[in-house]
């Protein structure tokens, strides 16, 4: 049975909305887990939302344990938390809702928590390796324009960028974009997403040899 973890980075999530990330999400992970073989776990930040990484919490890693305050355990175990979660994963399924052209702050966060030398990679003398391998992550991405990559999108820079640091090299995209262009745009836009989400679930069903 595969783990499979969902994260929905999105701060127009609430109780009774879903922003377009979440949604698309939600849709990847229905495909993923149509054969009812898999586990799921959500981190939703409007919900529990990721502090951010600050000094007082790399204080904490780098203090000895037996040495920690109650304070700094807590802070260690939190982020020992949220890198479990990843290492459990099967496959990761990200919600990615462009704000001022890049990821939304707590998702950064979220990828500075993560990364920790020794844990998630190692630095050898051939530089540093990725250690969270063998994993599939859809990064399900939104944006209201339309932006080219490394342009006017450093999403995709960025995210390909610090998954592949920690080894996360299996990556696929689902993009909407245009949502804030009309409703024509917007309507095409979540079109073509859901095309590829459908490509996904052929690219699933190929590779494990399920029935469609």
């Amino acid at each position: 049975m595969s783990q499979v973890l969902q994260i929905k980075s999105s701060i127009f999530d609430n109780r009774e909305h879903q922003g377009i990330s979440s949604q698309l999400g939600d849709e990847v992970l229905a495909r993923l887990t149509q054969n009812g073989e898999s586990r799921v776990q959500v981190r939703d930040f409007s919900t529990d939302p990721v502090p951010y990484f600050d000094h007082d919490w790399l204080q904490a890693l780098s203090t000895a344990a037996e040495q920690r305050s109650e304070e700094q355990r807590r802070k260690v175990a939190y982020s020992d938390q949220l890198i479990a979660e990843v290492q459990q994963a099967d496959v990761l399924v990200i919600g990615v809702p462009m704000y001022n052209f890049t990821v939304p702050a707590m998702l950064k966060s979220w990828t500075d928590h993560i990364a920790r030398a020794g844990v998630t990679f190692r630095y050898t003398e051939s530089g540093s390796v990725g250690l969270l391998d063998n994993k599939q992550v859809v990064l399900v991405l939104s944006t209201g324009g339309k932006h080219d990559e490394g342009v006017s999108d450093f999403m995709r820079p960025y995210l390909r960028t610090i998954l592949g640091f920690l080894g996360l090299k299996n990556v696929s995209i689902v993009l909407a974009d245009g949502l804030n262009m009309g409703e024509e745009a917007r309507a095409q836009g979540l079109l073509r997403a859901r095309r590829q989400i459908e490509n996904l679930a052929i690219a699933k069903t190929e590779q494990t040899g399920e029935a469609a």
